[in-house]
């Protein structure tokens, strides 16, 4: 199998992979500048910026993969990547990022963010036992997704009232602040340029990663769900493992949490919502026999970690990062 891997991996198919995993993490870092950039210009705060613009835009990847996939009659491939990667974000991303440094988790995730990951579990299991998640029950994702917004909105407007004049700005906010083509100081043209640049090396990624994944992995006996739940998931996650790793070595423990729990919630009330809205997803018996009991069990794990005491240890992270080495290990063929 090994040897196997690797002959593939070698192939013109292999190169795509790997080039459209590189272009997706590529257009997601320029993405979140010029989006942000172009957000701080019109005058929204930074903290603003940073919960919602910054948190919505590392999803893009996930986001282009689902829609491509859902008009080329792939449906299943976006469903795969969309519950591989929050998988992946809880196991691996998470656990990586305790392992670093023991993270904190502040009540203000637990409180207003937490439940709404829950809930977006939940709803894709519900929603997908009877076979489809169809329009209907897309719509309700992004209804759902409304009400998040709003929560969001609030608590940045909370945040803004307790900014001292000194500019300091909590959370999501500090990764707006550090880049250094950021600026508050009014639209540019090169924050436009860099959104441009962003959307297209997203689409040429995520082009390249669903040819070049489903082309690899079929010559290994992978299933459109299992391409979608390793490869696609692992790629599209890489703009939240890189984003949280960082967060975690500088200390900046609130934004490794609230970046996976952001993230996971939007894969699935905006991406999946959107690709539902678009085509109706069918749901196979692996994945209501497998990967939603998957989804459920990190999920649980995760918010038991949060709610138990306000830190994710290094031990959880251990657990979390074992926990998903056995999850990829049963999906292989």
């Amino acid at each position: 199998m090994v040897l196997q891997l690797a002959d593939v991996i070698l192939t013109e198919h292999g190169l795509y992979l790997l080039l459209g995993v590189v272009l997706l993490y590529l257009g997601a870092e320029v993405l979140v500048k010029g989006a942000a950039g172009l957000a701080l210009g019109i005058g929204l705060h930074a903290a603003l910026v940073g919960v919602t613009v910054v948190a919505f835009a590392t999803t893009a990847p996930e986001l282009f993969i689902g829609v491509l996939s859902g008009v080329e009659g792939d449906a299943q491939l976006g469903l795969g990547a969309i519950l591989g990667s929050n998988i992946a974000n809880i196991g691996l991303v998470l656990g990586v990022s305790a392992l670093i440094r023991p993270l904190s988790v502040s009540r203000e995730v637990v409180r207003k963010h937490v439940p709404f990951m829950a809930l977006a579990a939940v709803l894709v299991v519900a929603f997908g036992m009877d076979g489809t998640i169809g329009r209907i029950e897309g719509g309700v994702f992004l209804l759902a997704l409304a009400g998040f917004t709003v929560v969001l909105y609030r608590g940045a407007a909370a945040e803004n009232a307790a900014v001292d004049e000194s500019g300091a700005v909590a959370d999501g906010g500090a990764v707006v602040e550090e880049m250094p083509d950021v600026d508050a100081g009014g639209l540019s043209i090169r924050h436009v340029v860099y959104l441009l640049i962003g959307l297209a090396l997203l689409f040429f990624g995520s082009r390249w990663l669903i040819d070049g994944g489903r082309s690899m992995l079929y010559q290994l006996g992978f299933t459109q769900r299992l391409i979608g739940l390793t490869v696609l998931a692992f790629g599209t996650s890489l703009p939240e493992f890189a984003a949280s790793v960082v967060a975690a070595a500088r200390g900046e423990a609130d934004f490794s949490v609230g970046n996976v729990v952001g993230s996971n919630i939007y894969n699935v009330l905006a991406v999946l919502g959107l690709l539902a809205v678009i085509v109706p997803v069918f749901v196979s018996s692996g994945v209501s026999s497998f990967d939603f009991p998957a989804l459920i069990a990190f999920t649980v794990a995760a918010v038991a970690v949060m709610l138990r005491g306000g830190e994710i240890a290094r031990l959880d992270g251990a657990v979390l990062v074992g926990g998903y080495l056995v999850f990829f290990y049963l999906l292989l063929p």
